[in-house]
């Protein structure tokens, strides 16, 4: 436990001295999970192994001995940090709390979160940031981690359309009506289908009695992304948060008494991270995690567009990506001959290659939200409204985060800014190796490759749902005004069920798209 006087410093840094369960498989990582996953045994277990293959089993030991590092996750809390209570405490009495029956985040992180407090041996075949984050675009996570969804598209109040795909498939008899629902949203041109969601959720799902946390979960695809239609001239952006918003409406509505727990990825962890800071105390999720968000907008911008090297890799590769989402809409654009973007949807497509600034200045900041406070002038004015590092300190419920130092994408983060940065409420953890949405870890092979931050985020997650006791929250009442889902008192947002989206599959992503941004 941490000695009170030990949260009166002020930004401080605390040093502590696979494939995942696949339920149609009974896979298992060698990792197992901790902090009460059941382990089991693999299936391949004893198996007979060719000569050949031990042989480069010992030699692939040898090189991971020689070539990895260990890195233990460095925790950052704010000078003041948040307590919680937890079930434990109220049940018992524990006396370990702190006064008035709580626990500090910190505390709790000890005592919960296992992984945030061991080490992070990352694959010694994937020992740098470029390397991790080349193998989530060109790696096959088909066989691992595999999960089905049951889609829903809902109608916004201003015409577009969400998608939200729903895991288990099967209604099962012990999933209770508080069951927590693991709400996710995925990166820059994801979907449900992207291994990094999968390896989330294969787990959070699976039953307990195969190691999982039996848990609900919903993806929110984001407008036109991962097979969801284009139905207004509006997409989506890094900052815009009432589609989120709307989708929690919807959510909600749909599990009253269930916890909601949010996990972001990337842009996604952007968006999570703003709505937690704009609805405070009345945020429709107890708890967030997010994961590589990519924070001060402007500023990692300028580091990609300053280095040739990201700037002919990285920047074109996700401008790439967004001009793909384009060409599959073009049909819905060109049914709204007035939307002022359309000029510059045609000067974009007259260029070969096309890097992320360049799509943002073009395209995003005109139609990357709603208005206000879209359109922007330029790129520059909506990178700095839509970054999420300076709103920290306005979230009211605990948030994990994590980073790593060599992510090629995200290389400026809050703590670079010192003790202000930081609210009461939120973890912030970094890994020296990891790249961006990457975190391979020793043991991975290229049929069987596993991430590390499974781990971490599993523990957060069970926690969250099952250990600490939310805060009684004022939340909107909803109710059904001409045939929309809406807020009383709020007629900004709003959402009706306008079809079934029919069975994803989980491991097939979209043509043309580089996987794993």
């Amino acid at each position: 436990m941490l000695p009170h006087r030990a949260r009166q410093t002020a930004l401080r840094v605390l040093r502590p001295s696979p494939t995942i369960l696949n339920p149609s498989s009974g896979l298992k990582s060698r990792a197992g999970y901790s902090s009460g996953f059941v382990q089991r045994p693999s299936r391949f277990h004893g198996s007979v192994r060719t000569p050949f293959q031990f042989v480069l089993n010992i030699m692939a030991s040898v090189l991971g001995w020689l070539f990895s590092t260990h890195d233990v996750p460095k925790l950052y809390y704010a000078s003041t940090v948040a307590s919680v209570t937890t079930r434990k405490l109220l049940e018992k009495g524990d006396n370990a709390a702190a006064e008035g029956g709580k626990m500090s985040l910190p505390e709790l992180v000890e005592k919960s979160c296992p992984s945030l407090h061991n080490t992070f041996r990352p694959a010694w075949w994937l020992n740098n940031g470029h390397l991790q984050t080349g193998y989530c675009v060109v790696g096959d996570f088909s066989r691992v981690d595999k999960l089905e969804y049951q889609r829903t598209l809902l109608r916004t109040l201003d015409g577009g359309t969400l998608g939200l795909d729903f895991a288990p498939l099967t209604s099962d008899p012990h999933l209770r009506e508080d069951t927590p629902v693991v709400v996710v949203l995925h990166g820059l041109t994801g979907g449900s289908h992207e291994s990094y969601v999968r390896a989330i959720l294969a787990p959070a799902c699976a039953p307990p009695d195969q190691g999982g946390l039996g848990y609900r979960a919903v993806v929110v695809n984001f407008r036109g992304c991962a097979g969801v239609p284009l139905t207004s001239p509006q997409l989506y952006s890094a900052g815009h948060t009432d589609d989120i918003r709307t989708a929690l409406l919807y959510i909600s509505h749909l599990y009253p008494k269930a916890p909601l727990l949010g996990v972001g990825f990337s842009l996604g962890a952007n968006v999570l991270t703003r709505y937690l800071a704009q609805e405070g105390e009345r945020s429709r999720l107890v708890a967030g995690c997010a994961l590589a968000c990519p924070w001060d907008l402007l500023a990692n911008s300028e580091r990609l567009r300053n280095s040739w090297w990201r700037r002919q890799i990285y920047s074109k590769a996700l401008g790439h990506n967004l001009k793909a989402v384009l060409q599959l809409h073009l049909a819905t654009f060109e049914s709204f001959p007035e939307a002022k973007v359309n000029t510059a949807i045609q000067e974009i497509f007259k260029q070969s290659q096309t890097t992320l600034y360049e799509f943002d200045n073009m395209i995003t900041r005109q139609i990357g939200g709603s208005s206000p406070p879209f359109p922007f002038p330029r790129a520059e004015e909506y990178y700095v409204w839509a970054s999420s590092h300076h709103v920290l300190r306005d979230i009211r419920v605990p948030h994990l985060c994590l980073n790593a130092m060599d992510d090629p994408i995200v290389g400026v983060l809050p703590i670079d800014e010192g003790e202000d940065a930081l609210g009461p409420w939120v973890v912030f953890g970094t890994t020296r190796k990891g790249g961006h949405l990457g975190w391979f870890e020793e043991g991975s092979s290229a049929e069987h490759p596993h991430r590390w931050f499974h781990r971490p985020t599993l523990e957060w997650l069970r926690t969250m749902g099952e250990e600490v006791v939310p805060p009684e929250r004022d939340l909107l009442q909803i109710r059904e005004v001409d045939g929309y889902l809406k807020e009383v008192g709020n007629d900004g947002i709003g959402c009706k069920v306008v079809g079934d989206g029919g069975h994803v599959i989980g491991v097939e992503g979209e043509g043309g798209m580089l996987a794993g941004l």
